[in-house]
């Protein structure tokens, strides 16, 4: 009898170990990456004063992926791309092909875009700023297409390659951003003093294996990738800083993320040699972060995510007036009067045009580090009121998911301009309650992850 018991005692006495053992083994990452500068002639994304394709590249585009498990076996996957911004048709496109070949939710993705404005236009079903013909509209769509495949690939790809790592997260500081809306950039050479409110933070994630090798640099800026406007394929300085991590961490991914960095450009501007100064400085900071003390995350995530609808201050543009806007001598941009010939062709096809926009926000919470997700071009006021709200080392992504317009606060919605008046709807502004709405939602998600 006792020959039977013992074994039987020290197999129940392995199986306990082990399943004790599952909460301490940690993280586990993965990633992956592929190319994606478009392989043939396409119309470029970001100016609306082009008036050719592309023309060659100064280096390759990028989308990469990290996949992440914690000791619970939630799961977590973030995107990040050299692209414009997702729209979203794309992003429900790829994030309903990654539910049903991978079982992710919404709130377990993050589709992240650097803004650069030095790559291809992608698919979207509202709104054309571009003069394509029928032969370009064709490129853009077959890309997209593309598009979407590459990233279900690279994000089956990261999470086959799970393996054990330590995850650290700090912030950094580079200052090459300048608040466009309260600085000349005719004069910016010789100005002393800057103006406007800015966020100067250079938020990194550390992906570490258990030997202490560096496997993935993820980091962020809040700042336009508008330093170049040429015709040459470029990841802009967010592409150079990612060249220059990757060349210093042989085998490391280095991921770069948008911030809340609508209202600020690189400045000055306009010339490969400041992209490639400013990539280096931001790697640079970088570099500091992963070489000094960083905070260890505990293996413990939850995500959460909702769309809530932000509404428009008055009814949409009716057939007559986006008529009108698209007259000759109406006195609008030509990328204006492009949009509203798209519109109007929607309005004579019997479709309503939208009376509000659902909004994606997104919270992940890794151990007791929050990263805060938004949509569109999200202006820097946010992720100082957040930064208030949740701490300084609250991680805020812009350009996450849909970039469907400029996202303003309350304040810069009151002052007007260009970032106060570019809406999902043309030239009809936000309602003026967009910012509480916004930040009522990630009040409500944090909440609900702090309960969990």
């Amino acid at each position: 009898m006792r020959r039977l018991i013992l074994p039987f005692l020290m197999f129940i006495a392995l199986a306990s170990w082990g399943k004790s053992n599952h909460s301490t083994i940690g993280w586990k990452a993965g990633t992956a990456r592929i190319t994606i500068t478009p392989e043939q002639s396409m119309w470029m994304a970001g100016y609306a004063a082009r008036t050719k394709p592309a023309e060659g590249k100064l280096h390759d585009l990028w989308a990469k992926a990290l996949f992440l498990e914690d000791s619970e076996e939630n799961k977590s996957l973030l995107i990040t791309t050299d692209l414009i911004g997702f729209s979203k048709v794309l992003s429900d496109r790829i994030c309903n092909k990654l539910e049903e070949k991978m079982g992710l939710s919404r709130a377990q993705i993050i589709l992240n875009s650097s803004h650069t404005h030095s790559g291809p236009v992608l698919t979207d079903d509202s709104k054309n700023y571009y003069p394509l013909d029928a032969d370009q509209i064709k490129k853009r769509d077959d890309y997209s297409d593309l598009l979407v495949e590459k990233i279900i690939q690279i994000s089956l790809e990261a999470e086959r390659k799970l393996k054990p790592v330590n995850l650290f997260a700090q912030n950094g500081v580079v200052r090459f951003q300048v608040n466009r809306r309260n600085n000349q950039e005719s004069k910016i050479e010789e100005t002393t003093e800057l103006k406007g409110p800015n966020d100067f933070a250079v938020p990194v994630l550390k992906v570490e294996n258990k030997q202490g090798k560096t496997e993935a640099i993820v980091f962020g800026y809040a700042c336009h990738a508008t330093v170049l406007n040429g015709y040459e394929w470029s990841g802009d300085y967010p592409g150079f800083a990612q060249i220059e991590l990757e060349k210093k961490y042989k085998g490391a991914t280095a991921m770069f993320f948008q911030g809340a960095g609508a209202d600020q450009n690189p400045l000055p501007r306009r010339s490969i040699p400041l992209a490639e100064q400013y990539g280096k400085e931001l790697a640079s900071a970088v570099n500091r972060v992963l070489n000094e003390k960083m905070t260890p995350l505990t293996s413990h995530l939850k995500t959460a995510y909702s769309e809530t609808d932000i509404r428009f201050a008055h009814a949409p543009p009716t057939a007559k007036k986006l008529h009108q806007i698209t007259e000759e001598n109406s006195g609008y941009p030509e990328y204006l009067k492009l949009n509203a010939h798209f519109l109007l062709e929607k309005v004579k096809n019997g479709k309503k045009l939208i009376g509000s926009y659902p909004y994606p926000v997104q919270v992940w919470k890794m151990g007791e580090h929050l990263l805060i997700s938004l949509g569109g071009e999200l202006l820097t006021g946010y992720a100082i009121r957040l930064k208030k709200i949740y701490g300084n080392n609250t991680f805020v992504l812009g350009y996450s998911n849909d970039v469907m317009a400029y996202i303003p606060t309350a304040e810069v919605l009151a002052e007007g301009g260009y970032e106060g008046t570019r809406s999902a709807l043309f030239t009809t502004p936000w309602s003026s309650d967009i910012e509480e709405v916004i930040i009522n939602k990630v009040a409500q998600l944090v909440s609900k992850l702090e309960k969990e």
